[in-house]
């Protein structure tokens, strides 16, 4: 008789019955795929942090060719986190038969464990089908000092069956899994096994881990925000109170850096977001996230393809994005302004971005300059927010008044996608930094800064650039550190009405 693991959760986490659970599963799908398609969101900014980061949804598709290879993904009871675990397994349907093997690692919660637990079943079941193992390839591990087999800590642990309705849904029942739970292990521990199973474009990766959990709202966003940062960064001491997947998640960032994959965040929020719980409850919230990470492959790919983008449709957005700027400016002065010319049905515009918005009063001189690094709120809305702030809120100037507006000039960037540049030196971080192109973010603890690109025009050299943008975090022009972290992005540069550099 064939040994199946029998679904454990059915009925607390995810609804037991089939019909109900495909409903379910569909219903978060539909909405991951609504929300990147810009149909139905709301403006509301819990519903933006949701979603933080999913305009990075428009570089997946671009780099359809090619699946990503690791999933960071939350585990909790559906009407909890589902909505951000789909934001990960609704794009891999266009990869359905192109990914055949599922690495999944999870963290244990009710058995304890020295090392990495493998189960000896045949296969795992849910109330959708039965999901085989891939039983070579949990073999090939048994010389692995770090890996036991036991079935015992896999056969109540939630963290790894939540996946699998999802991944039937999105995959079919016919892809092998290699079902991994993780205790007491080391990042090189984990390293070590991943690497054995790592393969190729046929092996997904899915990592299971939720944040931070049971802090007060705002103090939960914060923290998941800092962890997120971090992940993003490759940080291989990720504690428990940052994520509880900590040890698997550690691992595979290691795992992740030496291949030099690049990481896209793609949903942020917490419990109390998915649920609107009462004020007395959000002090108690539990956070979640999920992260892609590509092949520099795919990356360079969708990169390519958002270079050659619709130039009508560049000039359509730049128009919006510029007209919404100066209205949100406007409609703060009391002022009627001319028809601004916003294009709503562009549909980039309710897409999650990341934007700067930069003022230049009719002398040229910089009159404010405020934006955000992270996609947490449809672009449209991140640009008449920035666009206020920098009027009204750099504190470098006084607010914006009524006689500047007949001279204003309004620029809007939109932001790339964050990559981490990995550089063990100064000198080596001068030499990979491209003048002109590169928008830069400098991390140093609690220090943090960041330049746009356009700042090459002001300093044209490489040292100069550094030592200006770690003065602007606080820290002295010749301040290095191992600790230092930094990333660099792209912009689309926008200056009233007219497209500047589409990869500026």
């Amino acid at each position: 008789m064939t040994a199946i693991r029998a679904a454990a959760v059915a009925g607390s986490f995810y609804p037991g019955a089939a019909q109900a659970l495909r409903q379910a599963v569909a219903g978060h799908l539909a909405a991951a795929a609504g929300f990147a398609a810009s149909s139905d969101e709301t403006t509301d900014e819990t519903a933006d942090e949701a979603a933080a980061g999913t305009a990075t949804e428009a570089a997946a598709e671009a780099a359809a060719g090619h699946p990503p290879k690791l999933l960071v993904v939350p585990h909790a009871g559906y009407v909890y986190s589902g909505d951000v675990a789909a934001l990960a397994y609704a794009p891999l349907r266009r990869w359905r038969g192109r990914i055949r093997r599922v690495v999944l690692l999870g963290p244990v919660h009710r058995v304890a464990v020295r090392g990495l637990a493998a189960p000896t079943v045949e296969a795992f079941e849910t109330p959708l089908g039965r999901v085989p193992l891939d039983r070579a390839a949990l073999d090939s591990l048994r010389d692995l000092p770090q890996v036991g087999f036991s079935d015992l800590p896999h056969e109540h642990e939630h963290s790894l069956e939540v996946q699998l309705p999802f991944l039937q849904a999105v995959l079919g029942n016919g892809f092998p899994l290699v079902p991994l739970a993780v205790g007491q292990a080391s990042p090189q521990q984990v390293a070590q096994v991943l690497e054995r199973l790592w393969g190729g474009e046929e092996t997904l990766v899915v990592i299971s881990s939720d944040l931070s959990h049971y802090l007060p709202y705002a103090q939960a966003q914060a923290r998941d925000k800092a962890t997120v940062q971090r992940i993003l960064h490759f940080a291989t001491d990720l504690r428990g109170e940052e994520a509880c997947g900590a040890a698997p998640l550690n691992g595979a960032l290691l795992v992740a850096r030496q291949h030099g994959l690049v990481p896209r965040l793609l949903g942020l929020r917490n419990s109390a977001d998915a649920t609107g719980m009462t004020r007395a409850d959000r002090n108690r919230v539990v956070g979640y996230g999920a992260i892609a990470f590509d092949s520099q492959q795919a990356a360079a790919a969708a990169q390519d393809e958002g270079s050659e983008g619709d130039q009508n449709g560049e000039a359509r957005l730049g128009r919006a994005l510029v007209g919404a700027a100066r209205q949100s400016i406007a409609d703060a002065l009391g002022l009627q302004p001319a028809d601004a010319g916003i294009d709503a049905e562009h549909p980039a515009l309710a897409r999650p971005g990341a934007s700067f918005v930069t003022l230049h009063g009719a002398d040229g001189c910089l009159r404010g300059c405020i934006g955000r690094l992270q996609a947490v709120r449809p672009l449209i809305e991140d640009v008449r927010a920035n666009a206020r702030a920098a009027a009204f809120q750099d504190t470098r100037f006084p607010p914006l008044r009524t006689h500047e507006w007949p001279g204003l000039q309004v620029e809007v960037s939109v932001l790339g996608a964050a990559e981490p540049l990995a550089a063990a030196s100064e000198a080596e971080a001068r030499a990979a930094l491209r003048p002109g192109v590169d928008g830069v973010i400098f991390e140093w603890r609690d220090a943090r800064a960041t330049f746009l690109p356009q700042v090459w025009q002001q300093l044209p050299d490489a040292r100069g650039f550094l030592a200006a943008l770690k003065k602007k975090a606080g820290l002295a022009a010749d301040f290095w550190s191992d600790e230092v972290r930094l990333s660099r992005y792209r912009v689309r540069s926008f200056t009233d009405h007219v497209p500047r550099g589409a990869q500026a």
